[in-house]
């Protein structure tokens, strides 16, 4: 299976699922950068390829595990030298690799009690036979920001980890929550909670892979700012997954360019009987982000609850298959999330998050603020009912609360429900988004009193090709627990050969070869074997 690469430029994200594009090659300084250097095979060149990049300067960051490489960092003067070294096989600068990161999406608050999240039904992960029971055979290995160790609705006695050395702490907490998402999905493992999510009857949501038996092994590459890795950082906690006996390793992350030492390692792994899945990112275009970009990856696109799909999911002919990623409801790091709701008079609405508010209520009447460009006394001790446009939303919340508002309320100035974010402002008073025609009818309502109530959950909703990932992994892993004599690759087959085609005839580049089926892929293999 073969797969065609477009140059990338950037990656921006979509639908508010930005990640920042530093380039590759990553300056530490006006003049060092950051480089892999792998090793001619022998024990002797190592020998002079080490001296030599001490001798310019350079100092090793990482021992990438096998031994034939290293990540260095020394002058940009001293790269030209060290590539034409006679014991050098190759020299190429870091390509940047970022948490996918996914918003919080307009969608009722949860509520106590279990919930079965909407993907679990779309890839038929609920009509295996004795569902997960035998998943015991197989491990899957999360890379990300870490793990929620001690989450009400994650598992613990099956799940091991690993640290990237010296970087961003023990794998057991995930700061940012990119990595318990995906456990499910958790936020933070944004794996975490999509994946293995327990069936537990009376919390939180149900996984994929939900009753204690699939073996997670977690190696954390992104800290608690959810910044990047380099692509070597990628490379090594691959191998450590592969060293932790994995069967499968999910990616919910991804940046422009490839990189030769990546690719060789996930060529590796792919003839090791791994597979490797990683999300195809999120800016809504034709570019490629790796490592879903590399033929030994499968690349996982995003569609939404009604099998559309979704806006803000790269297409391009990397794409492979498909998988809920739109308003999933996961698992987040335990009180890091937040519910919001909103009464207005008689009518309770569906607000969407907005990012930062402090977690808090308030109710009083409500009133119109307009734009919020201009403090209006007029609104003191009321709610304010915002339209999106023209300044930041934390401006439009500071203008709110400076005119003595104690609540306020960001509607959309486009069809549809939003998440909004504070980025980074403080501010005293609840606030929450609405859709275009939650606003349209709310100022049918001013005057009325408004509740407004911000609070913090272990669970929240999110979007994003990150959300849509784990799904597939965690399927991968179901569905080989029946067959763990097939290969990877086969399974990989399999997987593509039996999903629900959507969009064109056929293979294209939105969804790939479709809806990913857990059920039929079962079928499938139960009657024509491995890799059919």
């Amino acid at each position: 299976m073969t797969k065609t690469s477009f140059p990338v430029s950037r990656l921006c994200a979509g639908l508010g699922l930005a990640f920042a594009l530093l380039g590759a090659g990553v300056a530490h300084a006006a003049d060092t950068t950051r480089v892999i250097v792998s090793f001619k095979p022998g024990s002797q060149a190592a020998q002079l390829a080490r001296a030599a990049i001490a001798k310019a300067g350079g100092k090793i960051k990482l021992e990438i595990l096998g031994g034939g490489a290293v990540a260095v960092e020394l002058s940009s003067g001293a790269v030209a030298a060290l590539k034409t070294h006679s014991a050098i096989a190759l020299l190429e600068e870091h390509a940047n690799r970022y948490p996918l990161a996914s918003t919080e999406p307009s969608g009722p608050p949860y509520k106590p009690g279990q919930l079965v999240p909407y993907g679990i039904k779309l890839v038929q992960a609920d009509q295996m036979p004795s569902h997960d029971t035998l998943a015991g055979n197989r491990t899957v290995c999360i890379i990300d920001s870490g793990y929620g160790l001690g989450h009400e609705d994650l598992p613990t006695a099956t799940v091991t980890g690993d640290d990237d050395i010296g970087g961003p702490g023990p794998w057991s907490v995930d700061g940012s929550h990119h990595g318990t998402l995906e456990t499910l999905l958790p936020k933070g493992a944004i794996s975490d909670g999509t994946i293995a999510a327990l069936n537990n009857k009376n919390k939180g949501v149900v996984g994929v892979l939900p009753r204690k038996k699939v073996k997670l092994h977690i190696v954390k590459v992104f800290g608690d700012d959810g910044a990047w890795a380099y692509s070597s950082t990628l490379a090594n906690a691959a191998k450590k997954c592969q060293a932790a006996g994995a069967n499968v390793i999910s990616m919910s992350l991804g940046g422009p360019l490839p990189n030769a030492t990546e690719r060789t390692t996930f060529d590796n792994l792919k003839a090791a009987g791994i597979l490797s899945i990683a999300a195809a990112g999120n800016g809504g275009n034709t570019q490629t982000s790796y490592p879903a970009g590399y033929g030994a990856v499968m690349s996982v696109a995003a569609l939404n609850e009604n099998k559309e799909w979704a806006t803000f999911s790269q297409r391009n002919s990397d794409v492979e298959i498909a998988a809920p990623g739109v308003s999933v409801l996961s698992t987040v790091p335990m009180g890091t999330g937040s519910d919001s709701s909103l009464v207005v008079g008689a009518t309770t609405y569906a607000p969407g998050g907005m990012d930062g508010s402090p977690k808090t209520t308030a109710t009083a009447a409500l009133a119109n603020f307009g734009l919020g460009d201009a403090i209006d006394t007029s609104v003191s001790g009321k709610v304010c009912l915002i339209a999106r446009g023209n300044i930041a939303f934390s401006e439009k919340v500071l203008n709110c609360q400076n005119s003595g508002g104690i609540g306020a309320v960001v509607f959309n100035n486009v069809a549809g429900g939003f998440g909004g974010t504070l980025g980074g402002v403080a501010t005293t008073i609840p606030s929450v988004t609405a859709s275009d025609t939650e606003g349209a009818a709310m100022l049918g309502q001013l005057g009325q009193s408004a509740t407004v109530t911000v609070e913090a959950s272990n669970y929240a909703f999110f979007d994003g090709t990150s959300m849509a990932t784990p799904h597939v992994s965690a399927v991968a892993a179901l569905v080989w627990s029946y067959f763990p004599t097939c290969t990877g690759e086969q399974i990989r087959i399999s997987l593509n050969n039996s999903a629900l085609d959507l969009g064109n005839v056929g293979r294209d580049v939105k969804f790939g070869y479709g809806l990913v089926q857990a059920k039929s892929a079962y079928d499938r293999i139960t009657a024509l074997g491995c890799g059919n």
